[in-house]
């Protein structure tokens, strides 16, 4: 049996349904079986899809530094409401684990970011938890058009003139820290585009032949 294109298209629409299943790896040798297998499904109870692939499904050999070896300490420290608590839980796992370097690196590396970019998109990863793909990428449209039209920072320009353009890597970020950042000023970038020239991205219509399930996560 081969693979094809029909499959595919069948599968994403599973993958969107069943957001879970990205998290298995299959052997490409095996995807026949589990073609012929997931077209014998007449249920959308996702624990059932879910048993199918994980009968393909292998555990893949992971590197030493891999950072599936961390998600315990990841989701201890992204798992929080700001920012700023994220730092500080980052802050206590390098205190607490100072043979393992990657908490240090990654304040690191947050702290270089735009504080008010680091605000706008922590916001922007929670709401889309609540968010079918459809409005995920309305969302999205949204806060980079106002990203790119520069009326609530320059951030994004500055970050350009750092990095590509004088290449001093030294960008003056406004405002210059998390607690300037106020949480009126990270909303201004989820709000309605209706200036001229920028309007919201709006979606075509939806194929009626879509199965509902399939539709309510679109």
């Amino acid at each position: 049996m081969s693979i094809n294109s029909s499959f595919f298209a069948d599968l994403i629409l599973w993958f969107l349904t069943f957001p879970d299943l990205l998290l298995f790896i299959i052997n490409e040798q095996k995807l026949p079986l589990l073609e012929e297998s997931l077209y014998k499904v007449e249920s959308n109870d996702a624990t059932a899809v879910s048993a199918i692939i994980d009968k393909y499904s292998e555990q893949p050999s992971l590197k030493e530094d891999s950072v599936y070896h961390r998600m315990d300490a990841i989701n201890r420290c992204f798992s929080r409401k700001t920012v700023e608590e994220i730092l500080y839980y980052l802050e206590m796992e390098a205190m607490n684990n100072k043979a393992d370097n990657w908490a240090s690196a990654t304040i690191q590396t947050l702290k270089k970011a735009s504080p008010t970019s680091l605000k706008v998109f922590l916001k922007l990863i929670r709401k889309a938890r609540l968010q079918g793909v459809g409005q995920c990428l309305v969302t999205d449209y949204r806060v980079v058009c106002h990203v790119l039209q520069g009326r609530y920072s320059k951030d994004f320009f500055e970050g350009c003139r750092a990095i590509l353009i004088d290449k001093d890597r030294k960008p003056k970020w406004e405002p210059s820290r998390l607690e300037l950042v106020s949480d009126s000023d990270v909303d201004c970038y989820f709000s309605k585009l209706d200036d001229e020239g920028w309007k919201d991205l709006e979606l075509p219509e939806r194929l009626n032949n879509l199965p509902p399930y399939v539709i309510s996560k679109l």
